[in-house]
């Protein structure tokens, strides 16, 4: 799993929506969650990768590092500092070049080798 997960936010880093799917079930459950609010959710690889696509063309840069990876079972809680250089102006009053910083957590549950769930919490 960890392994999975480093493969994941590597791919993420470096704007690869291919490798970020890969191991990702066909029917994956995605949720962000901001403020404690569930911000999006979608369910499959198609509409998770649509989603991927679009959200890398708003950043000039982005980096999730990851501070800590605790196992229970099939789920994985993942402790993640995230850096982002905004491409364009946002609606909520971020303008393009603007740096975002956040703390969060993403929560991988697994099936069978590949993520079936996946909640950003930030």
């Amino acid at each position: 799993m960890k392994k999975i997960i480093r493969g994941y936010v590597a791919a993420y880093n470096n704007f690869d929506v291919p490798g970020m799917i890969r191991h990702l079930s066909d029917d994956i459950v995605f949720q962000n969650v901001s403020g404690g609010e569930v911000t999006l959710e979608l369910t499959g690889k198609d509409a998770f990768r649509e989603q991927a696509e679009q959200a890398s063309k708003l950043f000039k840069s982005r980096k999730q590092t990851i501070d800590d990876i605790q196992i229970l079972d099939n789920v994985a809680e993942v402790l993640i500092n995230y850096e982002g250089v905004l491409a364009q102006d946002l609606p909520n009053g971020l303008k393009a070049g603007d740096l975002l910083r956040l703390q969060g957590k993403s929560v991988f549950t697994f099936l069978k080798n590949k993520i079936v769930k996946l909640r950003d919490e930030s």
